[in-house]
């Protein structure tokens, strides 16, 4: 299947000379979606894997289901202030900005084998920072799956030391 036949690109979104990849396309169509989810799953199913985080909000729509057909636990990384109880945070910059990120203090365990999931890989930013969580908690990063990469914007670069998984690249 080509997934890009169900990629929307929209011009000049959020800003001038930005060429957002939109998702829900692929997300609307349950074939497409269900072969998505299947191959990130497939990656996965090797690498020993105990949890699935994903930084808010899309890396929910991919690292839940993943989660499901695994049958292991999903940790939501979200900004600050979104999450109820003690939490670690870490300071990233992100393609236009800067943003907190953070995890609940007691998500993961040390020596936790983790597959962290996006939408998409663009500078790495997020990335970066939903590592640096997983780290600080004693977690370890076997993975990361994402369904688009941006290759021009060399986020592949800041993540080398780990394994990587993309299923289109523009």
């Amino acid at each position: 299947m080509n997934y890009k036949d169900y990629i929307a690109v929209v011009e000049d979104y959020p800003k001038e000379g930005i060429r957002f990849k939109d998702i829900t396309p692929l997300m609307q169509n349950g074939e497409a979606y269900s072969a998505v989810v299947n191959d990130i799953a497939d990656f996965a199913k090797d690498k020993d894997i105990d949890v699935i985080v994903g930084p808010e909000a899309r890396g929910f729509i991919v690292g839940c289901p993943v989660a499901y057909i695994l049958g292991i636990g999903f940790v939501p990384v979200r900004k600050e202030g979104k999450l109820p109880r003690e939490v670690a945070k870490v300071d990233y910059g992100l393609e236009y900005g800067k943003d907190v990120l953070t995890i609940h203090k007691d998500a993961i365990k040390p020596g936790q084998r983790v597959l962290i999931t996006d939408d998409l890989l663009a500078t790495g930013g997020t990335i970066n920072a939903t590592i640096e969580l997983v780290e600080q908690l004693g977690g370890v990063v076997v993975g990361l799956a994402f369904m688009i990469e941006l290759s021009y914007l060399e986020g592949r670069k800041n993540l080398d030391r780990h394994d990587i998984f993309t299923l289109m690249t523009y």
